[in-house]
């Protein structure tokens, strides 16, 4: 791979040699600078993974960026508003199928799971299943550029909620999964959902599972000291974390309650 480049100050921009990033302007605690939004290819066609919300001036950005360039397929790494709310109108502008592991968001007969190959045209594209954040979560490893696209699994900054949708044991064993694909085939670069390019995919990863690890063993701790709902749990565990980000944390402490009481 090369032509890795990493913006100043936004990861709009944010690119390899066949992989561009469009931010949508959908900035939040949860969205942190907004979405990427990812067009991938080497000529006249294209694949776009995540259009973002339904935001008219974005996805209109997305398709005049394009030029006279096809778009073949768009790909969603799962089905959250926002990298999926837009998907539907985008098909519309460009008419291209939308592709997604949940049958909910797809549009045309085709939809994607673990091991499909994606092609834009002479690129691969390689869909792994990566379930934890969400139950339909995909990542797409682009090998023309050592590079996997990890939507939300894994975030440019910080670290990923376990939603509602997903599952603390599903999502360490996706972790541990990209961390043996990137060592193996030698990843240089990880590119989020949310969040600047990670040029060092194997630190990134490590320090995800270390992190996960490391939440478990505080959660066993605070209920070593009598907190036993998810709220307790989150003003012991979560106590330097924004207060803004508290319910989000609960859901990833119910996740974590849920894997521990299952061991």
């Amino acid at each position: 791979m090369s032509g890795l480049h990493i913006p100043l100050g936004t990861p709009d921009g944010s690119r390899t040699e066949h992989a561009e990033n469009l931010l949508a302007p959908n900035p939040s605690a949860m969205t942190l600078d907004g979405t990427n939004t990812w067009v991938i290819g080497a000529g006249d066609d294209v694949v776009v993974v995540d259009p973002g919300p339904d935001d008219e001036g974005h996805l209109s950005r997305v398709r005049d960026h394009l030029g006279e360039r096809r778009v073949t397929a768009i790909l969603l790494s799962h089905g959250h508003f926002d990298h999926s709310g837009g998907a539907k109108r985008f098909a519309g502008m460009v008419n291209a199928p939308v592709r997604a592991l949940d049958p909910r968001h797809r549009l045309g007969d085709e939809g994607l799971a673990d091991g499909d190959v994606v092609t834009a045209g002479d690129l691969e594209i390689r869909v792994y299943g990566t379930p934890g954040h969400s139950f339909d979560s995909l990542c797409f490893w682009l090998p023309a550029d050592r590079a996997m696209l990890t939507g939300d699994t894994v975030l440019g900054r910080g670290t990923t909620i376990i939603a509602r949708d997903g599952g603390l044991a599903d999502y360490l064993r996706s972790l541990d999964k990209l961390r043996a694909a990137a060592e193996s085939m030698e990843a240089r670069a990880l590119l989020p959902g949310h969040g600047p390019v990670l040029p060092d995919p194997i630190a990134a990863l490590d320090g995800y599972i270390a992190h996960r690890r490391q939440r478990l063993d505080q959660i066993r701790a605070a209920r070593e000291q009598g907190a036993r709902t998810p709220r307790q749990i989150v003003k012991i565990v979560y106590a330097d974390v924004d207060r803004s980000l508290w319910p989000a944390a609960e859901m990833s402490v119910a996740a974590q309650l849920d894997y521990l009481d299952r061991l």
